[in-house]
């Protein structure tokens, strides 16, 4: 098949090189043109395991291609993707001016029958939008139909969760674009839920939404144990293997962040809202995630006496292992707290430490996780990198002026580290170990 993907971020760069790689036709489409540039050179710009390989690939077996022109993308394809961004404004809606724009230009390119496919993540009711704003500029009057096929790829396994998906959501309205979705989605051999736009656009929001609840209340079970003195590992553990509920996102810690989860929630608060319903559930999920960071800060106040002068070191900037994305990441409220009250921070990102360059100022940037201990009053985990499991503790032990690991991740164990000679601080830990 022909596709066109609008949009060469993290969703339409990894779904167009599936694509790609899947035997399609794909064009990638973005505004920025310096993007498009580096793209055609093998150049990814932004960090996801495997995809620069995946590129490279399909490009050179001519399968993938990239371009600044729409109206040419549209025109050659049979299938249009819209995967530009939905940011989130200041009263927590999602911005669809991108949305909006994208759909007029493609209804002014379209020359013969097309199926648009919303792949950003969009409120309820956004297909109906796209639908009108196409006919409304719909100059040759040429058939279309709109489709809703939500996306679900995790940051550091997008490759991975596009070839093996649990389940791919499409919602559709004839009969004809369900049976090129069917088709374009076959050779995944994967668990296919045709539905209505409206029900596909919800399960995306319901979706992360649910697992940012998840988060929310083990975080809040940690808060727990830490007051009566259990230990939230082996709560979750426990709860885990009940099969109702399930182990994976029952990870306490310092909160979520990233792009979606917090968008998402905002966003579905606000649908929700205008459509009569005060989603409570979910503010108080955010403000749960906002008073894990307070309480981690509280955690470090209260081991250092005094932040003013102090060097703290920082393992861990982006919001999550295998990516350098720190939007809304936990480590960025965190940090600047500490700057505010007089800390000098050193930190280190095996991925991340270019965007957080960007964002944030009077950071020694360190080239390992020993330089960053060297030095410093003590070490705060904050994402949870594989290496970061593997360190040579006895020499971090060393370099630090006090061997104090604050651990927001719970990636030790607390008794190995009690018995190293560490003082040891974790997230729902008992506080004897």
């Amino acid at each position: 098949m022909k596709i066109c993907i609008i949009g060469a971020g993290h969703v339409g760069l990894v779904s167009g090189a599936c694509f790609a790689d899947l035997g399609n036709e794909v064009v990638c489409v973005d505004v920025d043109g310096e993007k498009i540039n580096k793209l055609r050179k093998g150049i990814i710009p932004f960090f996801e395991p495997e995809l620069e390989e995946l590129v490279k690939k399909n490009v050179k077996e001519g399968r993938l291609s990239f371009t600044t022109g729409l109206e040419e993308g549209v025109k050659e394809s049979g299938i249009i993707f819209i995967s530009v961004g939905t940011p989130s404004r200041d009263n927590g809606e999602a911005d669809l001016s991108y949305v909006e724009d994208v759909s007029k230009r493609i209804a002014g390119a379209m020359e013969e029958y097309k199926i648009v496919v919303e792949k950003s993540t969009v409120p309820v009711k956004t297909g109906e939008w796209v639908r009108r704003t196409i006919k409304l500029n719909n100059v040759h009057g040429v058939d279309f139909d709109v489709v809703s096929n939500p996306e679900f790829l995790r940051e550091g396994s997008a490759i991975y969760d596009f070839m093996y998906p649990d389940r791919i959501v499409v919602g559709v309205e004839s009969e004809r674009a369900e049976k090129v979705m069917r088709e374009l989605y076959e050779p995944l051999k994967a668990s296919l839920i045709f539905t209505d736009i409206k029900s596909a656009e919800i399960i995306k929001h319901a979706s992360n939404s649910f697992l940012a609840l998840k988060i929310s209340y083990i975080n809040a079970i940690a808060n727990v144990c830490e007051l009566v003195g259990a230990d939230v590992e082996k709560v979750a553990e426990g709860m885990g293997l009940d099969k109702r509920i399930g182990r994976s996102f029952l990870k306490a810690g310092i909160g979520y962040g990233g792009s979606c989860f917090p968008k998402d929630i905002a966003a579905f608060i606000k649908i929700a809202g205008e459509s009569g319903y005060d989603f409570e559930l979910l503010r108080v999920a955010e403000k749960v995630n906002r008073e894990q960071r307070e309480q981690f800060l509280k955690k470090i106040k209260d081991s250092l006496w005094t932040l003013n002068n102090k060097t703290i070191g920082v393992l861990g900037l982006a919001f999550k292992p295998d990516t350098d994305d720190v939007r809304e990441a936990p480590s960025l409220k965190i940090i600047e707290q500490l700057q505010a009250e007089g800390a000098k921070i050193k930190a280190f990102d095996p991925a991340a430490i270019e965007t957080t360059r960007a964002v944030l100022k009077d950071i020694e940037y360190c080239a390992d996780p020993y330089e960053v201990a060297e030095g410093s009053d003590c070490l705060l985990i904050l994402t949870e990198w594989e290496q970061f499991k593997n360190l040579d503790l006895k020499r971090i032990k060393s370099l630090l002026n006090n061997p104090l690991i604050l651990d927001g991740r719970n990636i030790y164990n607390p008794r190995e580290l009690k018995n190293m000679g560490f003082t040891y601080i974790g997230i729902g830990i008992k506080p004897e170990i």
